[in-house]
């Protein structure tokens, strides 16, 4: 790409996506300089031949371009004192597809929560249909090194932050999942968080957006493309939703007001819970769009393999069930994980990163056994608990990581009755405690599948 041959850029950010942008750009003829504020992960980068210059409060003189990784916050130093334009990987990838001889189709997912179930059962629907489709955005591959790798057809997750770092993206049909309380101490407010989410929807020829959910719907109305909604109801024309046990679109047919077509069943939709549900429909509403066979969607979602930490069943001792959701990292996430089972012992507790957690008590306390906290806001979960279900046990644990865990999960068996559930929802963050909600994840199991070795598989 002739464009950025001799160009002077800045990234900003070291990790996987300062390397995506590093390592693209260094192939294109760019002059690059990678800053971190970490030594060891600029030394990481070594091998890409960038410069590398730890700690950098204004670009370099003669920077042409700063490509920021998603997570660095505007008012970041660096950021504020560029004089030049500020973009995101997002964005870089989008310009550099539009000039490709055969550019990808993109369909792109955002939402608060489920935004990696439904990419990941996007990809498998788009697979079965044929299609030369991976995930990738924030799911984990570089959306940039998917575009570089000629995909046709990506199926690309996108945060909060990676749409606010871009400005010209226009995709072939995007959905917003739900929009909730998260990331308010980056976004600063819930308007600027819901209107970096909306902005995936500009250009956008087909919007998708949740019936059930009030953000999704406003932003969907906010902009023009063919509107498709998804929900657990009954579908209207122009609509995907359930029919006693069926996955139903009345909106990809010859005649919405009196045409339906069957794409799969519930029993076809993993992991189970009513917000999966939610999210198969979404991801079938982009590959309906894209042009994918029913018959496809249906063999997209029966061949899904769910990912780690979401949702997963670890095992079931003294008639109790324990289920690793460490993947509901805010309160939105953590009450569809609790709505899935009738009688449960909530473990809980992070970072809440400003969310409040007063409504996911109030509309799961009727499900509530017991609750364990533990990590830097318990207290505040803990008061919530006192003022809306105070009959329900509580009971804290001390810091730590894999200790604490196994405290957790102690206490919870102690409460817990045959029938019940053990979930582990925490509503928060995990980097107060772990690396990340994964090593947190792994903590959990690690506990639970270590009950017999400690002589815990006595207590319910």
């Amino acid at each position: 790409m002739t464009e950025f041959a001799d160009r002077s850029v800045l990234v900003a950010g070291a990790g996987v996506t300062g390397r995506s942008v590093a390592v693209a750009l260094r192939s294109m003829g760019a002059r690059v300089t990678v800053t971190d504020a970490s030594a060891e992960r600029l030394a990481a980068l070594a091998d890409t031949g960038a410069e590398l210059v730890a700690g950098l409060v204004e670009p370099p003189p003669g920077t042409d371009l700063v490509v920021t990784s998603p997570g660095w916050r505007p008012d970041s130093p660096l950021l504020v004192a560029a004089e030049v334009e500020v973009i995101g990987d997002v964005e870089l990838a989008w310009r550099i597809s539009e000039r490709q001889a055969r550019p990808p189709v993109w369909l792109a997912v955002t939402g608060t929560n489920g935004k990696t179930t439904t990419v990941r059962m996007l990809e498998s629907i788009l697979r079965a249909h044929g299609a030369d489709a991976v995930a990738c955005g924030n799911v984990g591959l570089p959306v940039l090194d998917a575009v570089l790798a000629g995909h046709g057809v990506l199926a690309v997750e996108l945060s909060s932050f990676q749409l606010h770092w871009q400005s010209s993206l226009r995709v072939r049909a995007a959905a917003v999942l739900n929009v909730a309380e998260d990331h308010l101490d980056w976004h600063g407010s819930m308007a600027e968080y819901a209107r970096a989410k909306g902005t995936v929807f500009a250009g956008a020829k087909v919007v998708v957006h949740n019936t059930a959910d009030d953000w999704s719907a406003r932003l969907a109305a906010e902009h023009g493309g063919t509107r498709i909604g998804f929900g657990l109801d009954t579908p209207r024309p122009g609509e995907l939703g359930v029919v006693e046990d069926l996955l139903i679109d009345r909106a990809f047919v010859d005649d919405p007001a009196t045409t339906a077509v069957e794409l799969a069943t519930l029993a076809d939709v993993r992991p189970v819970g009513a917000h999966n549900v939610a999210n198969a429909l979404a991801a079938a509403a982009l590959a309906r769009a894209y042009g994918v066979s029913p018959e496809a969607v249906g063999a997209g979602l029966r061949a899904f393999e769910p990912g780690a930490h979401r949702a997963v069943p670890v095992a079931e001792v003294a008639g109790v069930r324990y289920v690793n959701d460490s993947k509901a990292t805010n309160p939105h996430a953590a009450a569809g994980s609790l709505r899935a089972f009738e009688s449960v012992v909530w473990i809980a507790g992070g970072l809440l990163k400003g969310a409040s957690v007063d409504g996911l008590v109030v509309e799961v306390a009727d499900r509530l056994r017991g609750v364990v906290l533990l990590g830097a806001d318990a207290e505040v979960i803990s008061a919530s608990l006192a003022r809306h279900a105070p009959d329900v046990p509580v009971e804290r644990v001390g810091p730590g990581d894999h200790d604490a865990m196994i405290a957790a999960v102690r206490a919870a068996g102690a409460m817990a009755r045959p029938g019940d559930v053990v979930l582990l929802a925490p509503a928060a963050a995990s980097l107060d405690m772990y690396r990340d909600y994964a090593q947190r994840g792994d903590a959990f199991v690690d506990a639970v599948l270590g009950q017999e070795d400690r002589g815990d598989t006595g207590v319910r």
